[in-house]
């Protein structure tokens, strides 16, 4: 009987076991009705919360002790181990898919490491303090302390690099080649201005063009929310970027239906403008305006909130875009509601490039904010977002990101890495270049059926 009593219990528990990690699995990869209340999800966003708060901006060294398949153990007592980076095999262009300008990504310059730059850079972020002090008081506070230890809860295969290396830059070029990848957004502020724990990048960006070139890729620029920005000081920085990048052959124009091909500008963090000042800038009668000048462009705004839309009509944007990789965050994000955004920009000729992402975890910088994690499930997640992309038909789609590390959204290598009290996580059991590939096997049926799309269009 005692037996039977052990046996029974054994089963009964692996049973438990078994529906618990189901039930993990299926919660990470969010259903389409899944919401998160907006106190929570907003409060994240500039403007929507009394505290300015820029996503990926602050970071914490706290590690997620999440449970799922990406196990992230804190508190280990054993040596550190590093896997030594795998020798990056010559790329056969000939043998690679044709590059698809229609897949955008996400990059940023802002890294840095006391080889390069004298100090570490962005893998050194300070903590982000939860606005709340009754829940600010459970987490540790201070700066992760690279190369061991950095704002991420992964590991570059790179290890902590800096932007300013020409070897890095050159290797991130070609791993965008052999995703199929053509264009790459680059995270831009204005000459002798950055983000608010980074340095002036925009004396990296002739650099970024000519190894860009060098693989064919093109270069379109994501306007960061500097410092006091508005319609004014907006029309000097694009005459600034179209002036002075404008003529280099990496430098990314669209081609309209109109036949025109017009630089395209990403403006992050939107929303935060009034549309009144936009309007100076964006439409034909503005104060500032760039219309029909040789400044004039494709300026795609950030939509967060389904309201967002009919400010982004006043304004004047040609486009929208939904950048978090976090299905559920924001209404923009979430994929249920990209067919709607779809018709919405069909109806009032806007581009809509939705924004598809491997997954979600800033718990490393964010250690209040598990719930916002999406697990990668081995690269499910980010395949069911290309899928939801792709059944919209876009005009574009932006992948978020090649290389956010600190938010957890990047396609870039990454390998293992455990240290005396942390494992990152990785990409295990696939290999370090799992993402980019998936993207190249992506990038090649969006580009098939783009073609078959827009063909039909053409002949209605």
């Amino acid at each position: 009987m005692a037996k039977f009593r052990r046996r029974t219990c054994i089963i009964l528990s692996l049973f438990i076991l078994f529906i618990f990690s189901l039930m993990m699995g299926l919660k990470l990869l969010r259903p389409n009705t899944a919401t998160f209340g907006a106190p929570f999800g907003l409060d994240l966003l500039p403007e929507l919360h009394q505290q300015t708060i820029h996503l990926g901006k602050k970071v914490d060294f706290q590690k997620s002790d999440r449970i799922n398949s990406e196990t992230n153990t804190k508190n280990l007592k054993s040596v550190e181990i590093t896997m030594k980076p795998s020798k990056t095999s010559e790329l056969n262009l000939e043998e690679l898919p044709p590059l698809n300008y229609f897949l955008h990504v996400f990059y940023y310059s802002w890294y840095g490491n006391p080889q390069f730059d004298g100090k570490y850079i962005h893998w050194n972020h300070p903590v982000l303090e939860h606005w709340d002090p009754r829940i600010a008081k459970n987490y540790p506070q201070g700066r992760h302390s690279p190369p061991d230890d950095i704002g991420s809860s992964f590991y570059p295969e790179l290890g902590s690099y800096s932007s300013r290396d020409p070897t890095v830059i050159e290797t991130h070029m070609r791993q965008m080649r052999s995703a199929s990848i053509g264009v790459l957004a680059l995270s831009w502020y204005p000459p002798d201005s950055s983000d608010e724990n980074g340095e002036a990048t925009d004396n990296l960006v002739p650099t970024i063009l000519d190894k860009a070139h060098k693989y064919n890729l093109k270069v379109t620029f994501h306007i960061e929310p500097y410092s006091n920005r508005d319609d004014e000081n907006m029309y000097k920085n694009v005459k600034y970027i179209i002036d002075k990048y404008g003529n280099h052959p990496a430098f990314y124009r669209y081609k309209t239906k109109t036949g025109n091909a017009l630089p395209m500008f990403y403006v992050y963090d939107s929303y935060i403008t009034k549309p009144e000042k936009w309007a100076n800038l964006l439409t034909t009668s503005g104060s500032q305006s760039v219309r029909n000048s040789p400044y004039d462009g494709l300026f795609i705004a950030l939509l967060v909130e389904e309201k967002h839309k009919y400010d982004i009509l006043k304004s004047g944007f040609d486009g929208i875009y939904t950048y978090f990789a976090t299905n559920g965050f924001t209404y923009g994000s979430s994929h249920q509601n990209w067919a709607n955004l779809k018709y919405f920009c069909d109806k009032y000729n806007l581009i809509f490039i939705p924004s598809v992402g491997p997954g979600y975890i800033d718990t490393s910088i964010r250690p209040w904010n598990s719930q916002n994690t999406r697990n990668r499930i081995n690269g499910k997640y980010y395949e069911v977002s290309l899928s939801a992309a792709l059944q919209t038909h876009p005009s574009l789609i932006s992948i978020t990101s090649f290389n956010e590390w600190h938010e957890g959204t990047q396609i870039e290598k990454a390998i293992p890495k455990r240290t005396s009290n942390t494992v990152y996580l990785d990409y295990r059991p696939h290999k370090p270049s799992l993402y980019l590939e998936l993207t190249r096997k992506w990038s090649e049926k969006y580009s098939k059926d783009r073609t078959t799309y827009t063909s039909d269009q053409q002949q209605h």
